[in-house]
């Protein structure tokens, strides 16, 4: 089969044209901005790229034609359509279906799915879950939202037979892991994407308000959580985190599966001890011990997700604890990118005011309290998704950044005041509309020792690099 894929670049649609590679099909695809990592990653793997979407790629006539969610019917100032491709593929009647649709036909059908959804944590806890799966000899396919570093890619098949025959009706089936997305699924299926995937295995991992581009409040989230509780079979397990009362209220709208929760004290699945080292609780009983290098209560109850996940395949407490003690993490999640004069420079992906209160949260914990002369945190982020650049959750920031010493925000591209948000942290917070004022900023006042967390869910321009060749030359 020839699919050519619209929107190609995305973190979902390259992982899923790696997928389409791996399978045997012709793969083309096109996208605003062809740009590395991602365009070189497709082209090694024989992917012709094409810039932009012009209507010519219609005489590419392939088999199917397969639509991001950046996709859309919007037209320019002029009147002109943004995606003249689309408009010309309707015209033509040509075969057309989405990412999430083409993917479960194509490579989920017959696998035993695991998915991982949550407002935060979706592509750590996936990660951890298929390396889990992979140390017990499983050898599953994934589709993560980001390059875990136990593997290297963001995508792969895996074992077309799964090597080890598991509990349940598809005890051969082939295992396959996916980070499972709330968001909405192309122009013209207005789903989340995970109600596509049909999983055996659900995590719920946490739900809270996000994607107020798409989503008017809370319920209507918890909404479409219920409807991908709903494709869950009977024989199937929806992990749930027994904290979150948006969770408790998704199951009371009906559940018909298996539940193991986790995160109580009287939860499926428990955790004693220290985030870094802790005991592995299963019905209270002490079944495991984690012991590995990532930090933070919520990288905690990651662990137990995947945990209780990869228990209902037949993997045991103890043998994902031993998987997890040799975890890395994956790119862009407290990523290390370099030291400079005792200066730490870090890359994370936070972007909501929870993920970003967390991510600090955690080196807070690992530098100590303020003040003790053990270095300082300095926040460097970027209000770029869709829901921030809205200034929606804009009152939450202050809260967001206070186990930092100093904030840094880089306010290109919004249409609210940055500077008013942050009023109440003092002096503590300095804002930049570009880069080089804001590096600029960082440099003027950091100091030896100091930590620098740059977090965006875009590349943020590449500011760690500039960062770091700016503390260079001091």
């Amino acid at each position: 089969m020839h699919i050519h894929i619209l929107g190609i670049c995305g973190t979902f649609m390259g992982g899923l044209a790696a997928l389409a590679r791996e399978a045997g099909h012709r793969v083309t695809g096109c996208d605003a901005g062809v740009y590395p990592p991602m365009s070189d990653q497709l082209r090694a793997l024989g992917i012709e790229l094409i810039e932009g979407y012009g209507a010519d790629q219609l005489a590419l006539k392939p088999d199917m034609f397969v639509v991001g969610n950046v996709v859309s019917r919007a037209r320019l100032a002029d009147g002109t359509p943004k995606f003249p491709l689309m408009e010309a593929i309707l015209d033509a009647g040509a075969p057309y279906t989405s990412g999430p649709q083409w993917l479960a036909e194509h490579v989920l059908q017959g696998r035993h799915v695991l998915a991982v959804a949550g407002t935060h944590g979706k592509t750590t806890t996936t990660s951890m879950l298929a390396w889990i799966l992979e140390c017990a000899g499983l050898a599953p396919g994934f589709l993560v939202g980001g390059v875990p570093m136990n593997f290297g890619v963001s995508a792969r098949l895996g074992a077309p037979v799964r090597p080890l025959a598991g509990p349940g009706p598809l005890a051969t089936a082939p295992l396959f892991v996916i980070e499972a997305d709330e968001y909405d699924t192309a122009f013209f299926d207005k789903r989340s994407k995970f109600v596509h995937y049909r999983p055996r295995t659900a995590v719920l991992n946490n739900l809270e308000f996000d994607h107020a581009d798409i989503f008017d409040d809370l319920g209507q989230i918890e909404r479409q959580f219920h409807h991908l509780v709903r494709t869950v079979p009977p024989s199937g397990r929806v992990v749930v985190n027994g904290l979150e009362e948006s969770l408790a209220r998704v199951l009371h709208a009906g559940c018909w599966s298996g539940v193991a929760n986790f995160g109580t004290a009287v939860s499926d699945f428990g955790a004693q001890g220290a985030p870094h080292d802790f005991e592995v609780l299963q019905r209270g009983r002490t079944v495991a011990r984690v012991q590995w290098t990532l930090t933070g209560v919520h990288n905690q109850l990651n662990a137990l997700a995947a945990i209780a996940a990869a228990e209902h395949v037949g993997v045991t407490p103890a043998q994902a604890a031993e998987a997890l003690a040799r975890f890395e993490n994956v790119k862009r999640r407290m990523e290390l990118r370099g030291t400079v004069r005792g200066i730490a420079v870090y890359d994370d992906f936070a972007h909501h005011p929870t993920a970003l209160r967390t991510t600090l949260d955690g080196l807070r914990r690992r530098v100590g309290p303020k003040g003790e002369g053990r270095g300082r945190i300095l926040a460097v982020f970027e209000p770029r998704s869709n829901t921030m650049k809205l200034g929606t959750m804009k009152a939450q920031l202050p809260w967001a950044l206070e186990p930092a010493d100093l904030a840094f925000c880089h306010t290109a591209g919004l249409d609210w005041d940055a500077a008013a948000a942050l009023a109440p942290m003092g002096a503590r917070a300095q804002t930049a509309g570009d880069l080089p004022t804001l590096v600029g900023q960082i440099r003027a006042a950091v100091q030896p020792g100091d930590h620098i967390v740059c977090m965006s869910n875009g590349s943020f321009g590449g500011v760690h690099a500039q960062l770091l060749a700016e503390l260079s030359k001091q």
